[in-house]
């Protein structure tokens, strides 16, 4: 399989890097470049990416209202990762309410780039400790949401319950089947389970309702 990759970002000079590293890996290709937001969300039914990588401030549309387009369109299956050479403070719970799958910077190595779209291609979500704790620390300022504002988390057994608090800590599914005793395809399948329950797009869809329904709480790490 090979990965389509679209490259949105208002300076050309770094769409040209990104796309040097990509052209020289196998099983990756780039589809098509944006300079903005509204080209990246013209541009997606034609390129057909399986990965988007965005970038956070552009002229006329940013990543963040590109990505919520992008994200909410029920004809696109492409994953969002956001680009940023900043704090992601004030970015990372908007982008990841957007639907955004990950985050990464720019001055990332070439070979966390690639890891990181093989990741996002493949359905998981790329979440790095520094932006978990960003994600956190935004949730912590705001006021508790009330769980019937994510009906679905009623409808999580406790065997569900255990998994997302779990993936709320960064945890993959091997790291998670360790924890309870349980084989890594059982935990597929309850993340599966918790995905469609909670109609999440990824596993940090998943982490940020269990943040903001109060299910789980900063101090429960």
């Amino acid at each position: 399989m090979v990965i389509r990759v679209m490259l949105v970002d208002d300076q050309g000079m770094v769409r040209a890097g990104f796309r040097m590293i990509l052209d020289a890996e196998p099983g990756i290709t780039v589809v098509g470049e944006a300079a903005d937001g509204i080209e990246a969300v013209e541009m997606i039914d034609r390129a057909r990416p399986d990965v988007v990588l965005m970038d956070v401030r552009m002229p006329r549309m940013d990543g963040i209202e590109a990505c919520a387009r992008i994200c909410a369109s029920d004809e696109v299956t492409a994953r969002v990762m956001m680009l940023t050479t900043f704090d992601l403070d004030d970015y990372v719970h908007a982008a990841l309410r957007a639907g955004a799958s990950g985050f990464m910077l720019k001055d990332s190595p070439a070979e966390q780039l690639i890891e990181g779209i093989r990741v996002i291609a493949n359905g998981d979500a790329l979440l790095a400790p520094s932006v978990t704790q960003a994600l956190i620390d935004e949730i912590t300022r705001r006021p508790v949401g009330q769980p019937d504002a994510f009906p679905g988390i009623d409808k999580l057994t406790e065997r569900e319950l255990d998994v997302v608090k779990l993936m709320t800590r960064g945890m993959s599914n091997s790291e998670i089947a360790a924890e309870l005793y349980l084989g890594e395809a059982t935990i597929k399948t309850h993340v599966g389970r918790i995905l469609a329950k909670l109609g999440a797009r990824d596993r940090v869809q998943a982490v940020v309702a269990a943040y903001e329904s109060g299910l789980v709480s900063p101090g429960d790490h």
